[in-house]
């Protein structure tokens, strides 16, 4: 089952760059970004070295250079190239990387038809919560692949179509992935409507909660886990997320010129990069439009707004005499709740749970220290891959990014927004 899960990601990170030419695997627009072709050697680096390399007797490394090339943060590791710098590997090439992707899936299967058969109980549960870990990376990895292959794409002044009928954010596009119907964990799905329903607000009761992931038997990520319970005040939070109708009314009011709303790090952002929309937006003779997966298109004025910082986030929310969720309010409630269009926002900062610890060796590395001066996102979005999604997932990005398919959820109470 598990060589299964294993074959069936790996093969779908490979789908998802079917619709490249080859001059699109090699650039990389900003630093924050990474090159398709970067993103499918790590995503097989991970796996090289930290299960060939540490249960494979005898494994052969593909290419003692790869490990300086495609290692990302992991100091424990050893050296590796700058991450500003992953645009200009031009070599080793497409074809070598894809010749890599397959030897190492040739020894992992390997790994699981001969050397699991020999093992004692804890080093296979060992390896295959390791295997279980690259598999969830490498899903972690096919967001990012999109989000970066379209920030890319933006910058091509001829507004090119990565996939005609690949769009993720507006409901008139049939994505072609369906990503949107596998869901891990969720209330029944959502119907999408051309016309966005009229938002209610569900009403919370004051109470102790537990949040967090119960250990059992499936997958989370280490910092989901430190199940806990919280106290939360009465609230009443949105069934709908904010509309690029609602955005646009926020723009005509001057939402980005009256730094009131805006937090001061928000507004000093504002201003020095000149920020007047969400990113990819474009006024075009009084028309918005955004570029999108499937090329430039009007502004769906009933979609989710998308493509949202932190900053824009909390700044609308003031606008409207509202605020985001914390994390907590989100998680207690996503049960009655239709998510998974956007990842949202919330107003807690990425800390640890109660217990927390980290583990040790180089996987210690993949989350825990990471959590400082960053923001905490819920749900997932319509690129999220499939079978990746869960309500306790914690997501987590600086508040001033706007790369990844980031939505607003709002949340009322007593308190007043000036305040937060």
């Amino acid at each position: 089952m598990l060589l299964e899960k294993f074959k069936v990601v790996r093969q779908y990170t490979e789908q998802l760059c079917q619709p490249l030419h080859i001059e699109d695997y090699i650039p990389q627009a900003a630093e924050f970004t990474s090159p398709p072709k970067w993103h499918l050697a790590h995503t097989t680096w991970f796996f090289e070295e930290m299960i060939l390399n540490a249960y494979m007797p005898d494994y052969v490394v593909f290419d003692d250079a790869f490990s300086f090339l495609f290692n990302s943060y992991y100091h424990g590791v050893g050296a590796r190239a700058e991450r500003k710098h992953r645009g200009l590997i031009t070599r080793p090439t497409v074809a070598s990387v894809y010749t890599y992707r397959e030897y190492v899936d040739r020894h992992i299967e390997q790994l699981f038809r001969v050397i699991l058969l020999g093992v004692n109980a804890q080093e296979e549960t060992d390896i295959n919560e390791l295997i279980m870990l690259g598999i969830q990376h490498e899903q972690q990895h096919q967001e990012l692949l999109l989000t970066d292959i379209k920030y890319t794409l933006s910058h091509n002044p001829t507004f090119p179509i990565y996939q005609k009928n690949t769009c993720f954010i507006d409901d008139a596009f049939n994505d072609a992935a369906s990503h949107y119907a596998a869901k891990d964990s969720m209330p029944p799905q959502p119907q999408h409507h051309h016309n966005a329903p009229q938002a209610q607000w569900l009403s919370i009761a004051e109470g102790v909660y537990t949040v967090g992931y119960a250990r059992k038997n499936g997958f989370c990520f280490d910092n989901e886990l430190g199940q806990h319970k919280v106290y939360l005040h009465e609230y009443a939070i949105s069934t709908r997320l904010v509309t690029n109708r609602d955005f646009i009314a926020f723009i005509e009011a001057g939402g980005y010129k009256n730094f009131s709303y805006w937090l001061d790090e928000g507004w000093s952002w504002v201003c020095s990069h000149n920020i007047q929309s969400p990113l990819y937006w474009h006024n075009i003779k009084g028309q918005w439009f955004y570029y999108t997966l499937a090329g430039l298109q009007p502004v769906n004025l009933d979609a989710s707004v998308c493509h949202i910082s932190y900053y824009e986030a909390n700044a609308l929310a003031c606008w409207k005499g509202a605020r985001l969720p914390t994390e907590f309010e989100w998680e207690i409630a996503s049960d009655q709740l239709d998510w998974g269009e956007r990842w949202e926002w919330t107003c807690s900062a990425y800390l640890p749970y109660p217990g927390f610890k980290v583990r040790e060796g180089s996987v210690g590395e993949y989350n825990g220290k990471f959590m400082v001066n960053q923001m905490v996102l819920r749900g997932s979005s319509r690129a999220t891959s499939p079978q990746h999604s869960r309500k306790t997932y914690r997501n987590f990005f600086h508040p001033y990014f706007q790369w990844q398919y980031t939505g607003i959820r709002l949340v009322k109470d007593n308190m007043s927004c000036k305040a937060i």
